[in-house]
């Protein structure tokens, strides 16, 4: 698909005039870094129906071999051996204009850190895969530090402190979402003048609903997804070109 040159100069027009940019990205963003999403074609739970299991806290909690296919799985999940690609870095450069009020993602796979977001703008809202939490103490740890238990023998390690079952510090099905970061990304959308949502489908809630806080608010909204969504009719600015493509020239000088 070639790009189009008047839909992006417009949209161009909005980023240059607004002084306050919130961005929200989904997994769009990462999948040219070979980070799969989930409900695509090629995603994860389309390709492999038992990753959805191991992806839900009932079942990863109350059964021992999830569990172990987790950890298994985790030892080549693409996120942690990902690096950045030409979203990941335009979005990372957009912020040196200090315009960049804050960076919301879906994604747990740390790439905006990685390409040089200041981690203090970041709001991760469904966790990260490059730290682990014991389910009973909550204390946390480093990934590749207990990968490298697996990749010893400790099929299904448990926490050095408590002997709790350790997970992914990630939001699986049936866990509660973390809602000083929702109302942080709320807060965050009310104070900008530019909600710009990229690669992803707004479909998950209640972070979705961050596009009606933001016409509440009277800010304008620019969707970038090579998919629609069920907000493009309200958005001011709708992008169907491939994201590492139209965003360096969204976001560029």
């Amino acid at each position: 698909m070639g790009l189009d040159k008047s839909d992006i100069q417009r949209a161009k027009v909005m980023v240059q005039a607004a002084s306050a940019v919130v961005v929200l990205t989904g997994a769009g963003v990462s999948t040219d870094s070979g980070v799969p999403d989930f409900r695509g074609p090629q995603g994860v739970w389309t390709k492999n129906p038992l990753a959805e299991k191991m992806s839900d806290i009932r079942y990863y909690m109350s059964d021992p071999d999830v569990r172990r296919l987790a950890w298994q799985s985790r030892l080549t999940h693409p996120a942690l051996r990902a690096i950045p690609n030409e979203a990941h870095d335009s979005i990372a450069a957009f912020e040196e204009t200090g315009k960049l009020l804050k960076l919301i993602t879906q994604n747990i796979d740390g790439l905006h850190q990685a390409a040089g977001n200041d981690p203090h703008k970041i709001i991760e809202i469904h966790g990260t895969i490059h730290r682990v939490v014991c389910m009973s103490c909550q204390k946390k740890t480093n990934m590749l530090d207990e990968l490298k238990r697996v990749k010893q023998g400790e099929l299904d390690p448990l926490c050095s402190s408590c002997s709790g079952i350790l997970k992914s510090d990630t939001i699986s099905f049936g866990q509660s979402l973390d809602e000083i970061k929702i109302n942080a990304a709320f807060d965050c959308v009310k104070k900008g003048d530019l909600l710009l949502c990229v690669g992803t489908t707004l479909q998950v809630y209640p972070i979705a609903g961050v596009v009606d806080v933001a016409k509440a608010a009277h800010a304008d909204v620019l969707i970038v997804n090579d998919q629609p969504t069920q907000y493009d009719a309200v958005a001011d600015g709708v992008l169907r070109d491939p994201i590492q493509v139209v965003l360096p020239v969204l976001l560029g000088s």
